[in-house]
């Protein structure tokens, strides 16, 4: 009852706590590619299928999460003498009369939030690979590879990569491929950032290891290092922002559908997977509109989601400053969970932002 929201994706126990919890990113997607590509150099071996990339998957994963750990473990463990938290310090019960830095045991909580990024890619990328190569053979895992390395620009690799991105993806409400993959990635994320607490538990603090999935604003850095991915995203594109579905999951970019699907990801243990949501302001114009809103941010939150971050935003609006962000200086957006002035934001930022816009407006024009 004393928890407080203090950020973007923070959460906290003021003058009690030591945590981070919008801070420690573990890219999906990556680990995603990494498996593919060790399930196809092992294919003389072992015959590429879903099932097979799956199994390298919860391998590098399991890796990934443990070097988190540790690498949290050791910054805990010499960050008294590397960076203590002077101020810090202050706000904090007890730490003076115990003469200990916040970092050194001197919290009564250590709760360390490790978030999962680009759940989407990944998901839908599994979706890709189960429906398009091992249900229908549209194409083989050879030649799925071979359009991967050309970043779909090789002959016939648009046609391919719109069968790809086409296929059954993340967002779809619970029923969908993508919405399949989606809960196996978020079970095993889930299994595998707790298991932390049992590997470390003869650590004198006692640390809490919490997963959830979050991007922040690293999209861009995180989509930047990422090749070609199989659901149809191109080299260097960015990942899906937080635990939202990527851009056009759905024609219609039904709310209720999205907010669904996030609802089903949810990791459980206190560290949120947020909805982001852009409304059109025009709907608060009369009571009925308002009152349809509080039915559905009610709604949205009685369905299992942790933390809503809504964007209340004029969508042709936001299009016209983007092509001229200073026709309108004084328009404010949420970039992620914090707020910004859109004209101030890079080029590539502007975009994130319009493309969240026309995921859940499929007629706008642009």
């Amino acid at each position: 009852r004393k928890r407080v929201a203090a950020g973007c994706h923070w959460m906290c126990i003021p003058g009690m706590e030591y945590t981070m919890n919008d801070t420690v990113k573990v890219n999906l997607a990556m680990v995603f590619q990494v498996a593919y590509q060790e399930m196809m150099a092992n294919a003389d071996k072992t015959r590429p299928s879903v099932d097979a990339l799956w199994e390298q998957y919860q391998k590098h994963l399991k890796t990934a999460v443990d070097a988190t750990g540790r690498g949290i473990i050791h910054h805990l463990t010499y960050q008294t003498k590397s960076q203590p938290e002077l101020i810090l310090n202050l706000f904090q019960h007890g730490l003076i009369e115990k003469g200990v830095n916040i970092t050194d045991g001197g919290a009564n909580y250590y709760n360390m939030c490790i978030d999962g990024a680009g759940l989407a890619v990944a998901a839908d990328s599994f979706a890709a690979c189960e429906q398009r190569v091992d249900k229908e053979g549209r194409l083989t895992y050879e030649e799925l590879t071979n359009h991967l390395d050309a970043n779909f620009e090789g002959e016939n690799g648009e046609y391919v990569r719109q069968m790809l991105f086409h296929s059954e993806r993340y967002g779809g409400g619970g029923d969908s491929l993508g919405d399949k993959w989606a809960v196996e990635i978020s079970k095993l994320w889930t299994d595998l950032v707790r298991d932390l607490v049992e590997q470390h538990k003869d650590n004198p603090k006692n640390v809490n290891f919490i997963p959830g999935f979050f991007s922040w604003s690293n999209t861009i850095l995180l989509g930047s290092i990422l090749k070609a991915t199989p659901n149809g995203r191109k080299a260097g594109e960015p990942i899906n922002h937080g635990a939202n579905p990527n851009g056009g999951f759905r024609k219609d970019g039904a709310v209720t559908s999205m907010c669904n699907s996030i609802a089903a990801i949810q990791p459980g243990y206190g560290n949120t997977a947020p909805v982001q949501l852009e409304i059109d302001p025009q709907i608060a114009n009369d009571p009925e509109g308002v009152k349809k809103m509080c039915a559905m941010i009610l709604g949205i939150m009685n369905s299992g989601n942790t933390l809503l971050n809504i964007n209340i935003i004029d969508a042709k609006k936001i299009l016209e400053a983007h092509k001229d962000p200073f026709k309108y200086p004084d328009l404010v957006v949420r970039v992620t969970g914090f707020t910004a002035f859109f004209s101030m934001l890079s080029e590539k930022f502007r975009e994130l932002v319009i493309e969240r816009v026309k995921a859940v407006n499929a007629d706008l024009e642009y």
